[in-house]
């Protein structure tokens, strides 16, 4: 997305890519756009697939004591969301990069960067057997939280925030349609459940479970029973079965580093922040990042000046830190607390859910959390 936004600025870049092609388009991740993200994509010239694919959500569902609650996002906030697959915007981008020239190295091995504290940082790497280096004016490090661009910053520079939930999300991707036009937030006694979608054809459910979860103990079966049971909201409503095509455990954690730039080096996305998947921010963090670090290099290519680049942590940080807090207040409120105390965190939970259903000040600021705020 950011070579992409430079291109469109007049400036060259080049994306290194430890994965292949095939990989990094075939990945199944994250699936919810805020508004601002689907904006961004179409006023670029890179959304005309997912506005034809994409599927337009106007709403959630909450769902406790066995009754659906709906946030009604397009009335509370006039904006929504649309589901499109983290692969496919990136499918859409790698074609839009190459179709304009542009250059991606696939596959490529031993990434190393250094001399980002000078004006002409360096960029090594191994391109099928073969040893390359390039030298370029500014290194945006978008390559994820085991990369290798935060590791490279000196040690004392940055200040690491971090919370380890004491829980996990177990995943599927099952061929089935789903039961819902719109994603369905679970608090259940036995634990957090999500209904989402990937397509009109696949659904994407998820089951709270503990973080060293052992998948050979959940067949098929399990988890279509375990799903059953913490979405049911009625004898009409149950979840379609079909063939389960993907299994894992998903890790629940946050984590900040700052700040987000040292010298002329750059971090994006993953790279910088990690936020529990229940408020859907993580890819959209990743744009926004990207969006203000394009403009601020827009403006240093333009009339010389730093400024802009200099704020790049400071302006990014305001929304990672509100993600933060939204991710996990969604965490908070829906999932199974274990401990002493878990039976007052549930009651307290669903004193919570009953305020966001029942308030529309509630409801409306859970819509404007969700469907995003204005990108910088």
């Amino acid at each position: 997305m950011l070579s992409h936004l430079l291109h469109l600025d007049g400036i060259e870049s080049v994306v290194l890519e430890t994965k292949s092609r095939e990989f990094v388009e075939q990945r199944v991740r994250a699936g919810v756009l805020e508004q601002g993200s689907v904006d961004l994509l179409s006023s670029t010239g890179v959304g005309e697939r997912m506005r034809r694919e994409g599927l337009v959500h106007e709403g959630i569902e909450l769902l406790f004591n066995r009754r659906r609650h709906r946030i009604h996002f397009k009335e509370l906030t006039g904006r929504s969301i649309t589901v499109y697959g983290q692969q496919e915007v990136v499918k859409d981008l790698i074609r839009a990069r190459l179709e304009a020239g542009g250059q991606i190295f696939f596959g490529v091995e031993d990434v190393r960067v250094s001399a980002f504290d000078s004006d002409r940082p360096v960029v090594r790497f191994r391109d099928q057997d073969r040893e390359r280096e390039l030298t370029c004016e500014f290194i945006a490090g978008c390559d994820g939280f085991h990369g290798v661009c935060r590791p490279a910053i000196p040690a004392g520079i940055l200040r690491f925030y971090e919370r380890a939930y004491p829980f996990a999300w177990l995943g599927i991707l099952a061929r089935a349609k789903p039961a819902s036009e719109e994603l369905i937030y679970s608090n259940h006694e036995r634990g957090f459940a999500l209904l989402s979608m990937r397509s009109p054809s696949v659904t994407r459910l998820y089951l709270q479970c503990q973080p060293d979860e052992d998948l050979a103990q959940w067949p098929d079966a399990r988890i279509w029973d375990e799903l059953q049971t913490r979405l049911a909201s009625g004898p009409e409503f149950r979840l379609e079965e079909g063939p389960v095509f993907q299994k894992g455990v998903t890790p629940m954690r946050s984590f900040v580093a700052e700040p987000m730039q040292f010298g002329r080096l750059f971090l994006a996305g993953d790279a910088a922040h990690i936020v529990p998947p229940t408020g859907a921010k993580g890819m959209n963090l990743a744009i926004a990042d990207v969006r203000v670090l394009s403009r601020a290099l827009k403006a240093f290519y333009s009339s010389g000046t730093s400024d802009q680049l200099a704020c790049y942590s400071d302006n990014c940080l305001r929304r990672v830190w509100r993600a933060q807090h939204f991710s996990w207040w969604m965490t908070s409120m829906l999932h199974r607390m274990e401990g002493p105390d878990s039976d007052f965190d549930h009651r307290r939970q669903l004193a919570e859910l009953e305020n966001v259903t029942s308030s529309r000040a509630a409801a409306t600021n859970l819509a404007e959390n969700y469907v995003g705020w204005p990108l910088e």
